[in-house]
């Protein structure tokens, strides 16, 4: 309205009448959108009321309520979501890496949990369970029905208490029955030990403390390896499902000196925010490789969109899962819990959205997998997940979430080390084409 009035204070008369001219008709449709909006909150509350008065049981009109909200949200994308109070709170503990449960990443699809990926060290990756097992029942309750939240609060429970859960795996004709005993989580978000002169740094996820044990972890590094011997360093991220955006861009700006890390962009351009690299690299701009698989997700992405649009590290080994978008915490009130909103779609520096697409490794490296595990560990990522929001172009085929229990047959790992070392000749493996590796 402000522009409108500056326009007809100060402009000529024939432009003043040609807007004058349109504006009922931009009122009218305005009018008439709110209008239809109005029609459908009016219906929305007319179900409401017939629900209350006629339904064969009395309801509870919280209940409802909510219900009607996770509907909403659910009809979004995969992402976005209601958390009532108890659960809201459950994600602040959890984003502080400490919390109760079986230690899964777990998603919605078509009405049952899909798991994203088991977390290193936590009850559930040692019973068995992996990346996109199809979880049906919870202690013989089908899970059809239930919201993500709702699933989740039932894993969750009392230290020392059991859980069974029964579990669809694609190439398993009968479901599984797994019986986990519930811990006390404490996610270590970073591993590291010294491969001989090469640095390891395992990032399994991104919650508050992932950044500060990353430069712990490097500290130790360079007291384990002589810096005349330290020749690089490969940084693995392959299953990790992600976390807090802003852990992302720390982690990354621990590799650069400057440049745009990742900018998010929401629907309006004003929203558009850019995260840039403050100098100092703690590596010493030693050659870095990163490691991804179809498990690698979210602020994984960031981390290695970032390094590999700088052309700071090679990206080795297959499609990541392709979550590009934004999620904003918005309380509610301290009794009426949180909305998880999808708010923006991210972008790697050089303006690629990854959305339903992931990140392209520049050396594919498929691992070798056991016969009786092949069927499982092949995932189409976020473009399999219902409703996603769509991607900027072809959208993802398939990738690949298997690590191997024993380093030795790592072969993305390997591949990394004789990379950095500089003894690979197999011309399947070129030196990195982006310079982080000695040629």
């Amino acid at each position: 309205m402000r522009k409108t009035a500056l326009i007809l204070l100060s402009a000529a008369s024939g432009a003043a009448l040609s807007l004058l001219a349109t504006q009922p008709q931009f009122f009218s449709s305005a009018k008439a959108a709110a209008a239809d909006t109005y029609r459908q909150l009016n219906l929305f509350g007319d179900v409401f009321e017939r629900v209350r008065s006629d339904y064969v049981e009395r309801p509870n009109d919280a209940k409802l309520v909510e219900s009607a909200i996770n509907g909403m949200l659910a009809g979004l994308d995969p992402h976005s979501s209601y958390m009532d109070a108890k659960s809201f709170r459950d994600m602040q503990v959890q984003t502080r890496g400490e919390f109760g449960g079986l230690g899964i990443e777990v998603t919605m699809e078509e009405g049952l949990i899909k798991v994203v990926t088991p977390i290193d060290d936590t009850p559930a990756a040692k019973a068995g369970v992996m990346a996109n097992d199809i979880i049906t029942h919870l202690d013989d309750e089908a899970v059809q029905g239930l919201t993500l939240n709702q699933a989740v609060e039932k894993m969750r429970g009392p230290v020392n208490t059991k859980i069974r859960l029964r579990i669809s795996r694609k190439g398993i004709d009968k479901p599984t029955e797994v019986t986990i005993v519930r811990a006390v989580i404490r996610v270590r978000a970073v591993r590291s030990r010294a491969e001989d002169d090469i640095g390891y740094i395992r990032v399994s996820q991104f919650n508050e403390q992932t950044t500060d044990n990353l430069k712990k972890a490097i500290e130790e590094l360079a007291t384990q390896i002589p810096a005349d011997k330290l020749k690089g360093f490969v940084l693995d991220l392959r299953n990790n499902p992600g976390g807090l955006l802003d852990q992302a861009i720390t982690v990354s700006d621990s590799f650069l000196d400057k440049g745009e890390i990742v900018s998010t962009r929401g629907r309006n351009a004003e929203e558009t925010q850019r995260h840039n690299a403050r100098p100092g690299d703690l590596t010493r701009n030693k050659p870095v490789i990163v490691l991804i698989n179809g498990g690698s997700a979210s602020a994984s992405e960031i981390v290695a969109g970032a390094l590999q649009d700088h052309k700071r590290a090679t990206v080795l080994g297959t499609r990541s899962f392709g979550k590009g978008s934004v999620q904003t915490i918005i309380p509610l009130g301290a009794s009426n819990g949180a909305l998880r909103l999808t708010t923006a779609r991210y972008y790697t520096p050089s303006g690629k959205s990854i959305q339903a697409k992931g990140i392209t490794p520049d050396i594919e490296v498929l691992q070798d997998v056991p016969d009786e595990l092949k069927a499982r560990i092949d995932t189409k990522g976020e473009s399999s997940l219902r409703g996603h929001l769509k991607a900027d172009g072809d959208e993802q085929t398939g990738s690949q979430s298997y690590i191997p229990p024993d380093p030795k047959n790592d072969k993305a790992l390997n591949m990394a080390l004789e990379l950095i070392r500089g003894k690979t000749t197999n011309a399947a493996y070129p030196p990195n084409p982006r310079g982080g590796v000695p040629n």
